[in-house]
């Protein structure tokens, strides 16, 4: 079983970019959001210029971060995970510094995340690189899932269930790759209307419970 999770309004009570934005950033950075909404700019696009516009310092910006909740029953997730060697990745169309810094905070600065790399310059300020864009992805975004999932997968883990949790637009492309999916808000109004099988969840104790059995499934089938 291979586990990849959303971050912003999955892993986080919120969306943590948009938090940081409403609290530091330049107001340009809606006209941007409207320009994307629009379909003016891709998303990764948008990104990279809103994340230039956030302002204040380090310092400002863990304050912001620090009042970021995990959801209910994440924690317990992650050492479910680690009790049946079950691998977990975080995959976010978010950003690294924000990701890195509220994990850190519970404890989870072990779990593998990719994301959006911010660099902070004193001279030139704050900027986005994306590594994990790819040319033609379905999203836009600057991160594509799909190459995450794929680039993952080697030839022991292919026929292991993949796993996929989310509730966003950048989780569109990637949730018709999950073999089980689990869904909320934007993602299960998607999964809904294209009628592909999903669990909705309001917390990750619910998650846990179903992946639980479903491991043990696995497991028996293994043994036999």
């Amino acid at each position: 079983m291979r586990i990849f999770c959303d971050f912003d309004g999955t892993i986080a009570k919120v969306d943590t970019t948009d938090l940081v934005l409403h609290r530091l950033a330049d107001p340009a950075w809606e006209d941007l959001e409207e320009r994307w909404t629009r379909g003016e700019i891709t998303a990764a696009e948008c990104m990279r210029g809103q994340i230039a516009l956030i302002g204040g310092t380090e310092a400002d910006l863990d304050a912001v971060l620090d009042t970021v909740e995990l959801a209910d029953g994440f924690c317990d997730f992650v050492a479910w995970c680690e009790a049946n060697a079950v691998s977990l990745t975080v995959v976010s169309d978010g950003v690294d510094r924000f990701i890195d810094h509220i994990l850190g905070r519970h404890g989870l600065s072990h779990l593998p995340v990719v994301a959006n790399h911010m660099v902070s310059d004193a001279v030139l300020g704050r900027r986005l690189e994306q590594p994990w864009s790819r040319t033609g992805c379905a999203a836009g975004s600057g991160v594509c899932k799909c190459q995450v999932a794929v680039r993952d997968a080697s030839p022991d883990t292919t026929d292991d269930l993949m796993v996929f949790i989310g509730d966003g637009r950048s989780d569109f492309c990637v949730s018709g790759r999950a073999d089980l999916l689990f869904a909320r808000d934007k993602l299960a109004d998607y999964a809904r209307a294209r009628t592909m099988p999903h669990h909705e969840f309001s917390d990750f104790h619910t998650i846990t419970t179903t992946l639980a059995a479903a491991h043990g499934r696995s497991a028996r089938r293994a043994a036999i």
